[in-house]
């Protein structure tokens, strides 16, 4: 009977432990690593699905600098846009009820870059990735995007 008992906790216990340790629950994720993390380098997006359309080639060769001061700059050579960024705890409960931590991301013009506009979800995030996603309010699709270290 008593082995019964044991394998049924034993799997118990192991749900919880996959659970915890779960990519997509960063509410445990420090700003202050993020935003490390972001300045320490220049960055390319290898992949942005918006509603569904993947539509990475906007920004085929340029390089984004998180800079202090949350000055976000996207650099292709001739062309240079201006934006602002930041990494901000959120406890509004919206898209986590524990709260999570959010990778903000700002561009007035032009129209591809203002896209990233948004208050992305940290999925992961690494020395050499950044990982984002964000659900849409209007039509609950969600947008991926991801940054690449250069």
């Amino acid at each position: 009977m008593k082995k019964l008992l044991l394998i049924p906790t034993l799997l118990c216990v192991l749900m919880l432990n996959v659970k915890c340790s779960s990519s997509d629950d960063n509410s445990s994720t420090n700003p202050t690593a993020v935003i490390n993390t972001a300045t320490s380098g220049t960055w390319r997006i290898t992949s942005f699905v918006d509603s569904g359309n993947d539509e990475t080639n906007h920004f085929t060769n340029y390089n984004f600098t998180f800079a202090t001061g949350n000055v976000l700059t996207a650099t292709n050579g001739p062309n240079t846009y201006t934006g602002s960024w930041s990494v901000t705890s959120d406890d509004s409960g919206d898209d986590n009820p524990s709260g999570d931590v959010d990778f903000n991301i700002l561009f007035a013009s032009p129209a591809d870059f203002a896209d990233l506009t948004e208050d992305w979800h940290i999925v992961s995030y690494s020395a050499t990735t950044i990982s984002l996603n964000h659900v849409s309010g209007g039509n609950g699709g969600t947008d991926t995007l991801v940054f690449t270290k250069n």
